[in-house]
């Protein structure tokens, strides 16, 4: 028992060391309201240290070891949309990748950073997850700044170019006819972007190979904010192939 609470006092003290030395190179709090988040935060910390490590220390250390989700998650870095807190699910069963309106670029090797891809990659090849759901919402910051921008994509910042892979889903939907105003044009970019990630999913060979394979299935799903609703968009998967490629020899 003194032994834990001599680490615990350890860990605050090189916490707090940690903060001195951050607030001594200049990064100053500027307001009541900054100072009072830093130590919602610590306090926080010392609530699930004391609290839920303590009840669930059995399987923490366990997963410290080892991880084997089951899925994949593809999520948006929005502050509203927490995956763990959505699906009530507990730490190690599902590895939530998160970016900037939950896009999935397609394939390819030429550039220089590929954070999503890899963090798929390690999902699918090196975890062997099922699924990979890609989670879209409503009220996005990034399909809203796709819809109000115009052509141009500013060279001074990355929120511009990386909005292009969800290029086709704008395209599509102000070709509808059926959507009449901003918001609905808005809510129609969310769920076709998604669809569009799964598409993207399907051009990366470790993924096309194991759904032809019937050993991955790909999942699209949208959560509205305003009513907790969610709902289906699309799905890749043995079958969805299967129906695919009979209906286009049908085609053909």
């Amino acid at each position: 028992m003194w032994s834990e609470r001599a680490s615990i006092l350890k860990q605050w003290e090189r916490f707090f060391q940690f903060r001195t030395a951050i607030i001594s190179w200049g990064v100053k709090v500027r307001s009541t309201q900054e100072r009072s988040m830093i130590e919602k935060l610590i306090k926080g910390y010392g609530r699930f240290r004391s609290g839920y490590f303590q009840r669930n220390r059995t399987r923490l250390e366990e997963l410290a070891l080892e991880q084997s989700p089951e899925v994949a998650m593809v999520s948006c870095c929005d502050s509203r949309v927490d995956p763990g807190i959505l699906f009530d699910v507990e730490p190690g069963e599902i590895f939530v990748i998160r970016n900037v309106a939950n896009l999935v670029p397609p394939f390819e090797t030429k550039g220089d950073y590929h954070g999503t891809s890899a963090a798929l990659e390690f999902a699918v090849t090196r975890l062997k997850v099922k699924q990979i759901v890609v989670l879209g919402h409503a009220n996005c910051g990034g399909i809203r700044a796709l819809m109000d921008s115009d052509a141009s994509i500013s060279s001074e910042g990355f929120i511009d170019s990386w909005m292009q892979i969800a290029a086709p889903a704008k395209k599509e939907v102000l070709a509808r006819s059926d959507l009449d105003t901003p918001e609905l044009r808005i809510d129609a970019c969310e769920k076709t972007a998604v669809s569009y990630s799964l598409r993207n999913l399907m051009t990366h060979p470790w993924i096309h190979s194991r759904v032809e394979a019937g050993s991955l299935d790909l999942v699209g799903c949208y959560y509205d904010l305003r009513s907790a609703t969610l709902v289906d968009v699309d799905e890749i998967n043995t079958s969805t192939l299967l129906v695919s490629k009979v209906s286009n020899h049908h085609h053909s």
